[in-house]
């Protein structure tokens, strides 16, 4: 979530301003990244959008286009076939901080000066020497300090709102929690498994007799090795050096499988053995796959308590979501925006 990062707004654009410097601020360094590093990403300032009059600039696009995808340093520029997807992100996400920084003044909100402060200090720490700190002032704040306190202001402005309106409200109570526990009984029911290794013989798809004979004859011999192994490894390196299914650079590991997607065969011989078992050879059509069961999980229900933690994340996660994408479209029905 966003928003529940201080100054989040600045904070991201100080982070991403060395990935995102162009000619004209060739100088400006950030986090040890010069802007030789950075790929050759094109700004002039020019508008990208207006918001009730307000002028959104291709700098702003590109620093939240950088803050989607940190990586694209690394990787010379943003992904081709994504490029389109993360502009248009980005600009969806700067119309939208906008919209949230004209709501702000639209209720008179303010930000105290202890706080301004503070948050000024904290911004300040991101740069290792005071060279770095006025080169990105330079760069990206024309030099004025005065304007980089008045983007952390308005961040800080876009935060209040933020959490008073989604945050704050996207809190889910333990009673949420348990009602959509009872009623998606079917989401956390955990179907009857097995984990097991293997070790297959796999003779063409359509084998000969002679070539079938070989195929039982190797199997039988896996099988003998495979008996006299002790343990998970002895079991796995064997599968790595003899067996003939994708599964052997694993060391023959399939982990756990749903009981309903085995073949029958395997499902047969599984309910007969006890974990640390080998069984086998057995057939499905001209293969042979000999088998050590290491784990049989019955089915059974996840409790409340195995799962309440991550479904309240994931409860509040969406709760959040449709709080913002609510405020959103609140915000834009009343607004005026062009693109350019």
């Amino acid at each position: 979530m966003k928003y529940q990062l201080s100054i989040c707004a600045v904070l991201l654009m100080a982070l991403s301003v060395a990935s995102a410097q162009v000619a004209s601020h060739a100088t400006t360094a950030v986090a040890n990244t010069t802007a030789s590093q950075a790929p050759a990403l094109q700004v002039s300032d020019k508008p990208v959008a207006r918001v009730n009059g307000a002028v959104l600039t291709d700098r702003d696009l590109l620093r939240e286009m950088y803050a989607i995808f940190p990586y694209a340093q690394q990787h010379n520029g943003f992904p081709k076939g994504q490029e389109a997807a993360i502009r248009q992100g980005a600009l969806e996400m700067i119309i939208f901080e906008e919209l949230v920084y004209q709501e702000a003044g639209r209720r008179k909100l303010t930000v105290a000066p202890e706080k301004l402060h503070r948050a000024e200090a904290e911004f300040r720490k991101q740069f290792n020497s005071p060279d770095q700190y006025q080169q990105y002032l330079q760069g990206e704040m024309h030099g004025s300090e005065q304007q980089l306190r008045q983007q952390i202001k308005r961040s800080l402005l876009i935060e209040q709102i933020m959490k008073s309106d989604v945050e704050n409200r996207s809190a889910v109570t333990p009673a949420e929690v348990k009602s959509y526990y009872d009623k998606n009984a079917g989401r956390f029911a955990v179907p009857e498994s097995f984990s097991f290794q293997s070790i297959s013989v796999v003779p063409p798809l359509k084998p000969t007799a002679a070539q079938a004979k070989e195929a039982q004859k190797k199997a039988e011999d896996a099988m003998r090795q495979a008996k006299a192994t002790k343990s998970y490894q002895d079991f796995g390196l064997l599968a790595e050096k003899i067996s003939e299914d994708d599964y052997r650079v694993n060391m023959g590991d399939h982990k756990a499988i749903a009981r309903d997607k085995l073949p029958p065969q395997i499902v047969k011989a599984f309910v007969t053995m006890q974990p640390g078992q080998i069984g086998g050879p057995i057939q499905i059509e001209s293969a042979y796959t000999i088998v050590r069961l290491n784990a049989h999980t019955p089915a059974k229900k996840k409790s409340l308590e195995e799962v309440k933690t991550d479904l309240k994340v994931e409860l509040q996660k969406s709760k959040y979501e449709k709080l913002r994408s609510g405020l959103a479209k609140q915000l834009r029905a009343k607004a005026k925006i062009e693109v350019s």
